[in-house]
């Protein structure tokens, strides 16, 4: 198993998945050297920037995935029409440097891992 595609597809705050998706990303970057990030449908929420959370109690996470390019993850997708869906577009100032693909690019780009795992 060389290339592992990791999916985020759940909004970042209510639930669990994104901070552990990104806990297992950092666990095994230690062990996988071509490990791909997807963010398709809500999951592309997890790229906004600066939520305000005092209100739900909840701590912010997701400017830890700014430092996934320290454990040499430099490919990060997102998906044009889950943003649109959302009222997203490509101006927004996210929290990581991504490349937006439309879905049959992006199915291509997922054609080509061993294993997916989705958060």
């Amino acid at each position: 198993m060389n290339k592992i595609a990791c999916i985020f597809s759940r909004a970042p705050h209510g639930t669990s998945f994104g901070r552990e998706g990104l806990d297992a990303i950092f666990g095994l970057s230690s062990i996988l050297k071509k490990i791909s990030v997807f963010f398709i449908g809500d999951g592309v929420l997890q790229l906004i920037q600066n939520y305000k959370l005092e209100k739900i109690l909840s701590r912010d996470y997701t400017p830890a995935f700014s430092i996934l390019s320290m454990y040499d993850i430099k490919d990060l997708y997102c998906c044009e029409s889950s943003l649109k869906e959302r009222g997203l577009n490509n101006n927004i100032n996210f929290t990581l440097n991504i490349t937006i693909l439309d879905a049959y690019l992006l199915r291509l780009k997922l054609e080509h891992v061993d294993l997916i795992i989705n958060f």
